[in-house]
Parts: structure tokens; sequence; C-alpha cells
């Protein structure tokens, strides 16, 4: 019989939580999100969406977590179906293992790009390339055509990354999952703090800079008032609280899982919040904005963040830190590319956790037997982000599986928690064995203010419209113009309105050949995903037999 499952300790749980929210998202989307709504006035609308959605679903998730661990239910979909006996729930908590197990898939491949960039630091790679060169190095390798390490190397090193998130999910909670975040995270965090004060304290003129890093600093603390309420900023900075803290994915559920009743967890997942937090605003965007902006003035750093993380994270950073030369140049490169990778394994090790406890759980799986199957899905289900990659299946991906589905099982979430379930029997849950007394009026942000705002969320993903220009929307509907969808809204990303208009626009039938194929891939990579949801969906349907729900 295998040993029950544990943490070894709180801080080991905290260190695990932030793991899993410190990612990609602290270091690459939120400086770029700053950089694209106004610098200072996306802060305003991100620390308020913090405390009311960040917040209250981090109580929410970790209450849920610790009350289906109590029946032995590790991931989501049985944990939904014990709060209700509706049997549509357990198909609904299938996105708390799907979600991480998609995007898990092409987050490792990201994770080999920093390992890459990592090996090309200490190379030197970088050094007397100009900007265009750093760009180029990224588009060769990205299309396998690098002639850098060794032919293929994209797959080579995405195997590689592959390995050490199984070798490590193989060792359990205690043995892998904590261990590497009691180090990892630490190690992060001193790299951060090392990084964004050598990028703060940078002088006008040192190594041809041509601002002090404290520009830049301004330029994001300074709010523009005059665009606060504009609804794409807000919209920007609750969308950004599901990429920074983990809502909506499943696995602080099951992380939540393995602690008793009696053990608290509003303070845990204040403290777990917070941490990630403090990584994001103040490490996150001390790093690239001052350094970015030292470099290139907030003109050609708010064009770059246009392009998005990608372009500020892995095409412009190596040619700034070039800037510096020699030794420091290697060391500040390893540094950042060393904190990504990091950042991405801690993340990806938890992605793995809701798979590993399904089939661990549900169908006594071994944790050696359950690591391996988990990396080969991510290796069937990766390759076609590796291989396809500018044609747009990892975007696809990214879109569906780290968006969309977020989204609605969140919403969901909420709803049967605060609504279904009830207010008053979440809240006694949430304050059973706290450490700390939560303020009252979060009941009622719980019951009122959150739902709203999620289901506001969606809808305006839904229905966004074009150009994001929400006063020009309104204004032509009032005027019985109706309402002209963006091509980045969900119903016309289902269709892929935007290829298509490509597609007939064009007249060069090579350029038309290229577009259909990435319509062609586009409606493969949503077919694969919906299939694997069908797959687990089908795997929870036959494990539902054996429990009784009454």
């Amino acid at each position: 019989m295998q040993k029950k499952e544990s943490w070894s300790s709180r801080i080991g749980l905290i260190f695990a939580m932030a793991g899993f929210a410190v990612g990609f998202g602290n270091f690459l989307r939120f400086p770029v999100q700053a950089i694209q709504n106004g610098g200072g006035t996306f802060i305003i609308p991100y620390l308020i969406s913090f405390l009311l959605i960040g917040i209250p679903m981090l109580l929410v998730e970790w209450s849920i977590g610790r009350y289906g661990g109590t029946f032995g239910f590790h991931s989501t979909p049985f944990m939904f179906q014990k709060m209700h006996r509706n049997p549509i729930w357990k198909y609904i908590g299938v996105f708390g293992i799907f979600t991480n197990i998609a995007v898990a898939s092409y987050y490792t491949y990201m994770e080999s790009w920093t390992l890459m960039y990592v090996i090309h630091s200490i190379k030197g790679t970088f050094l007397g390339l100009d900007q265009y060169q750093v760009i180029q190095f990224f588009d060769n390798y990205v299309s396998l055509d690098s002639a850098s390490l060794f032919p293929f190397e994209a797959i080579i090193l995405f195997i590689i990354v592959l390995s050490i998130n199984t070798y490590f999910l193989s060792k359990g909670l205690q043995g892998g999952i904590e261990k590497v975040a009691k180090y990892g995270v630490p190690l992060l965090i001193f790299l951060g703090i090392f990084l964004a004060i050598r990028a703060v304290t940078m002088k006008a003129g040192d190594s041809g800079a041509i601002h002090d890093g404290t520009v830049g600093l301004n330029f994001l603390w300074t709010p523009d008032y005059e665009s606060i309420w504009n609804p794409k900023v807000w919209l920007a900075a609750a969308g950004q609280i599901f990429f920074t803290i983990g809502i909506g994915w499943g696995t602080v559920q099951c992380y939540a899982s393995y602690l008793s009743q009696k053990d608290d967890i509003a303070l845990s997942s204040m403290s777990a919040g917070w941490t990630n937090e403090f990584v994001e605003i103040v490490l996150g965007a001390a790093i690239i904005i001052p350094l970015s902006v030292g470099f290139l003035g907030i003109d050609k750093v708010k064009e770059l963040a246009e392009l998005g993380g990608l372009a500020l994270g892995f095409k412009t950073m190596p040619y700034l830190f070039s800037q510096w030369g020699g030794v420091f140049s290697a060391i500040a490169g390893t540094m950042w590319f060393g904190l990504l990778f990091l950042a991405g394994i801690t993340s990806s090790l938890a992605m793995g956790s809701p798979f590993m406890s399904f089939m661990q759980n549900e169908y006594k799986w071994k944790k050696n037997e359950t690591a391996i199957m988990f990396g080969v899905i991510m290796l069937l289900l990766g390759l076609p982000a590796v291989i396809f990659f500018n044609e747009g299946v990892l975007d696809e991906y990214d879109y569906w599986a780290g968006t969309f589905s977020l989204f609605i099982f969140s919403t969901a979430e909420i709803i049967l928690f605060s609504w279904i379930v009830g207010i008053d029997k979440g809240w006694k849950e949430i304050n059973k064995g706290a450490d700390i007394q939560l303020p009252i009026i979060y009941k009622y942000i719980l019951k009122f203010i959150t739902p709203v705002l999620l289901i506001i969320i969606f809808l305006s993903s839904l229905l966004k419209p074009v150009l994001n220009d929400w006063t020009g929307a309104f204004h032509n509907l009032l005027q019985g113009n109706g309402w002209i969808l963006d091509n980045s809204s969900i119903i016309k990303q289902m269709y892929n309105a935007g290829l298509r208009e490509q597609i007939a626009a064009a007249t060069d039938p090579l350029i038309i050949s290229e577009l259909q194929t990435k319509l062609y891939l586009s409606g493969g990579a949503k077919l694969l995903l919906l299939s694997v949801f069908a797959i687990f969906a089908i795997l929870v349907f036959r494990a539902s037999k054996k429990h009784n729900f009454n």
C-alpha cells in the first residue's frame, strides 16, 4: 500500500504554492501589460483586482482543496462532485486536470528556451551581436534552423526539460516538488533582487545607457489618471491576476488537499499570494522595465511591448546584457535566464501534480509510472507546439488552455462555492482552523463582487469589440450600427476569423498556401485539446463508478 503523501511543513507548502504561482507571467507578461496599459495606470486596477478577485479565489481554492482532501480526493473532479451531487460538476472539475496538462505541454518547451539561453549566455554568443541579430537568433532557434549547439537543438532541450520534470515528479510531494520549491524559490528571489538592484541603479552613460534606471521605475509608478477608467486597462489588470497567482488551474486545490482540517488556510493562502505579488511588482517590474527604458527609451520599449513578453524577454534582454560586455554580461544573462528557468520549472512541476494525484488515487498507479506517463503525454502534446511554433500552434494552446479554460473554471467554481453550496458554509470552511481573523467584508465580496467581476471578464472576452474600443462599440450599438467583434474575441477565435480574412484578402498563391496551413494546424490544435479533455472526462466517468456521493 502506498504511503499517504503530505507536506513536511507549512513553509514547504507556501514555497511550493509560491513556486507554482511565480512563473513566466511575473517576469515577462506583467511588465508588458504594465507598459501596454499606461505604466502606473495599470498598477491601480491591478492591485484592486488582486484584492477583489485574487485573494477571494485563493481562499476559495484552498478551502475546496482542504475539504476535498478529507474525503481522499486530491483533484477537482470529485472535489466538486462531493460539494454538489449533480454529476455535471465532476466534468467541470476535469478542467482542473486538463488545463495543467495542456499548458505544461508548451510551458516546458518555453523552459527549454531559458536553458538554451543560459548555455549561450555562458558561451558569450550574444556579445557583439546587434539587436536585429539577437532577434534573428531566437527566430532561427524556434524555426529548428539553428546552427548553434547541434541540429534540432530545440527538440533535444525540450526532451531534457521534460526529463527533469518527470524525475522530480516521480519523487512525490516532499522529495520532489517541495524540495525543488524550498531551494528554487529563495534562489529565484535572490537572483531577481540582484538583477533589480543592478537595473535600478544603472546610470545614463553606463555602457551606452541613455537614461538612469529610475526613469523606467518612474514610468511604471506614475499613473495617467486620464485613462484610469478605460475598460481595456481594467480588463487587462484583472486578466493578469489569473496568470500571476495560479487561480483557475486546479493545482491550488491539489496542494491544499494534503492538509488536515485543523491546518490553517487563511494565513497560508495570504502568504502565498503576497509572496507572488512581491516577486511580480517589486522584482518582475524592476528588471525589464528600468533596463529596457534605460538603454532604448520609453517610446521604443512601448513599441517592443506590443510584440509581447517574448520580444522583451528573449529578443531584447540578451542584447541589453551584452552592452555590459565581458564577464558581467555572461553573469547577468545567466542569472536572468536561470531565474526564468527556476520560475518555469517550479510552475510546471505544480502543473503535473493534479494528474499525478488523480491517477495515483483513482487508478492506483505508482509514482514512477505516473510521472513517466506525464512525460510521455507532454512529449506527444508538446511536439506540435515545438515543430509548428511559427505556425501558431503554441498560441492556440495558450489561448484555449491558458486563458479560456481558466475563466470558465474559475467562474463555475465561485458560483459553486458561494451560491450553490452557500456562502455561509463556505465562509465557515475558510475560517476553520484559521490563525488570522479575515475581515467579514470578504464574505460579501465572495458572494457578490467576485462572481460578478468574473462574469464581466468572461463576457468581455466573449464579446470583445473591434480594436478593443469599448466606448466606440457602445456608441455604435446605441446608433443602431450593431456590435462589431474583434478578431481576438472568443467567438471569432473559435472559427479563426482573422486568418480567414487574411486568406480572402491575399493574392499571392504562396502566401495563401502558408495561411491555409496555419488554418488547418489551428483547427488540428483545437481538436487535439478537445480530445485530451474528452479522454480525461472518460477517465473521470470510469473512476466515478466506485464512489458514492449520496
